[in-house]
């Protein structure tokens, strides 16, 4: 059940790569970093931060592979479609919203569940900020090579609910099957990200600014 949802989690996340690029007029191959980047990002940044080395983006080919895949299927869509009408690209980017939340939930859960593989079970805030880092990871990179602000720090609680749901994988674990703990921490993520994008949930922010003069 994992493998499958590492799928399409990383083939949401190289969409969003891709859109992302897209925006920016990117080259094919400026496509294709950064719908690379967006999917194995994260796990590489987890790997790296919990010693393992090469990361598994480069021992297990399978993801770069999907991703790759992924993106060559968006280039051969734009190349033959050229546009869309702007109610099919809205909806395009509502399934790829859908899909992204799924894939931030999975790749949350697997972040923490490989901290506690590697033997840090114990260290609770450890395990949670590696199943964030995982989530988050891509993203944070994709917007960082594509000059933007990352979406994490802006909008729809995004970060946030890779905590929530890491988090709740975390404490159900302890005292239910891994199947629970694993359902339960994805569907949070998921149920924050939807509702985030339909209610337009965002952090508040708050500026400091100085007073007008008199």
């Amino acid at each position: 059940m994992i493998f499958i949802l590492e799928i399409i989690g990383t083939i949401a996340f190289a969409f969003s790569g891709c859109m992302v690029a897209n925006s920016k007029r990117m080259d094919v191959f400026g496509v294709w970093v950064l719908g690379t980047v967006t999917a194995v990002g994260g796990g590489a940044l987890r790997d790296v931060l919990l010693g393992q080395f090469p990361p598994n983006m480069f021992r297990n080919g399978v993801y770069v592979a999907i991703a790759t895949a992924t993106v060559v299927f968006w280039l051969w869509m734009a190349a033959r479609k050229g546009a869309l009408p702007r109610r099919h690209f809205h909806q395009l980017a509502w399934l790829m919203d859908i899909f992204d939340s799924i894939g931030l939930g999975v790749f949350a859960v697997v972040g923490s569940r490989t901290a506690i593989d590697c033997g840090y079970g114990d260290n609770w805030f450890l395990v949670i900020f590696v199943g964030v880092l995982t989530g988050v990871g891509g993203g944070l990179m994709r917007d960082v090579m594509a000059n933007m602000m990352p979406v994490i720090f802006r909008k729809r609680v995004y970060a946030s609910a890779a905590l929530a749901g890491s988090g709740i994988y975390v404490i159900l674990l302890s005292w239910s099957s891994e199947v629970w703990a694993v359902s339960a921490g994805v569907v949070t993520v998921f149920f924050i990200r939807t509702m985030a994008s339909l209610r337009r949930w965002d952090l508040p922010v708050y500026v400091l600014e100085p007073e007008d003069q008199e």
